[in-house]
């Protein structure tokens, strides 16, 4: 009885070490610095811009098509 108890305990201790293990080896180690940061700002910005451009360029095919399709009432 005393035996199931502690593998039944063992698992969320052994779930715990390993999540904390993997945490700890991904964690960066290193704060970023100014440059990465503005790399990854940069980054972001084109993301959203070119993003932002493909929804324009649907939008602007959807109006019409949907226009000829539906019927402008």
């Amino acid at each position: 009885m005393s035996s199931q108890l502690n593998e039944i305990a063992d698992i969320p201790r052994e779930f715990l070490r390993e999540g904390t293990q993997f945490m700890n080896r991904c964690a960066k180690r290193c704060i970023a610095d100014k440059r990465e940061f503005i790399k990854i700002s940069q980054a972001v910005g084109i993301g959203f811009v070119v993003m932002g451009a493909i929804g324009y360029v649907v939008k602007l095919i959807h109006i019409p098509v949907n226009n000829i399709l539906v019927g402008g009432v």
